[in-house]
């Protein structure tokens, strides 16, 4: 039984990127779906594909590098709320993640989305995770 889906999502990215491979293939889930449309819209990853088999589904994610210094686009992947530690913030509060550079992914009431997005629309929510 898996207890932090989300944390396994970013987990199994983490490992993809330090061992360099081209893609990865992550259980499915309504909010592993739209962090992965938004790690796609803001140029951390490659492109996606959504593959509905009988079971759960599978994620497959083809990970960003750069062409001459095999940097990946991805540097950190932090994982914020937990399980154990659920971390909220109203729209003033809303971290900036290295001045802007990097995105705070947000769980609202109105979905899932960047933390500037949830600024911009004036709501709080759960911050489920740091990407920079």
């Amino acid at each position: 039984m898996m207890t932090d889906p989300i944390a396994d999502y970013l987990t199994r990215l983490r490992n993809a990127i330090s061992a360099k491979h081209k893609v990865v293939e992550i259980p499915s889930s309504n909010v592993k779906k739209d962090i992965t449309k938004i790690l796609y819209n803001k140029g951390y990853i490659l492109n996606y594909k959504f593959i509905d088999d009988e079971l759960q589904g599978i994620i497959k994610i083809a990970l960003k590098y750069h062409p001459e210094t095999k940097q990946s686009a991805i540097r950190t992947l932090k994982r914020i709320s937990t399980p154990g530690l659920r971390r909220y913030s109203g729209f003033q509060e809303m971290p900036r993640v290295l001045n802007g550079l990097g995105i705070a992914i947000v769980s609202t009431s109105k979905g899932v989305m960047t933390d500037k997005e949830a600024r911009k629309l004036r709501i709080g929510g759960e911050i489920l995770c740091y990407i920079y």
